[in-house]
C-alpha cells in the first residue's frame, strides 16, 4: 500500500466516521471500475486532504462550493456530513449554499439545498 492510500484510507476515516473500521480497506469485488474508489483514496484524500495550506474546514466549503456548480448531490451529501466533522455549522453550509446560487445558479443551489436537508434532517 503506498504511503498516500495509507494516508488516504486515515483520513476518509477522520472524515466520514464510521464509513471505514480501522484497519480494513475496501475489499475489490472485480466489478466493472472497481479501481475507481482506490483512485480516490489516493489522490483526493492522500493527496489534497493532506496538504498543508488551508485547514481542513477551509478546504470542507471550497469542496462544497465546487461541488454545488457541478450539482454532484451524492458527494455534496458526504461533504455536508464531512463539513460537520470539519467543524461547520448548519448556518454555515446553508450560507454556502445561498452564495453559491450567484455563481453557480440557482438550481445548482436548490439541489444542493434538498441534498444537505436529506442529511441534516435523516431523509
Amino acid at each position: 500500500m503506498t504511503d498516500a492510500r495509507e494516508q488516504g484510507y486515515q483520513v476518509l476515516r477522520e472524515l466520514l466516521s464510521g464509513a471505514l473500521p480501522e484497519g480494513e480497506e475496501f475489499a475489490k469485488d472485480g466489478r466493472f471500475g472497481e479501481d475507481l474508489l482506490e483512485i480516490g483514496v489516493d489522490n483526493i484524500f492522500g493527496r489534497l486532504w493532506t496538504r498543508e495550506g488551508l485547514s481542513r474546514r477551509d478546504r470542507s466549503l471550497v469542496t462544497m462550493g465546487i461541488l454545488i456548480a457541478l450539482r454532484a448531490t451524492d458527494e455534496f451529501k458526504a461533504h455536508v456530513t464531512i463539513g460537520l466533522n470539519n467543524g461547520l455549522t448548519e448556518d454555515e453550509i446553508a450560507e454556502a449554499i445561498y452564495h453559491a446560487s450567484g455563481y453557480a445558479g440557482f438550481p445548482s443551489a436548490n439541489s444542493a439545498l434538498n441534498a444537505a436537508r436529506e442529511v441534516l434532517e435523516g431523509t
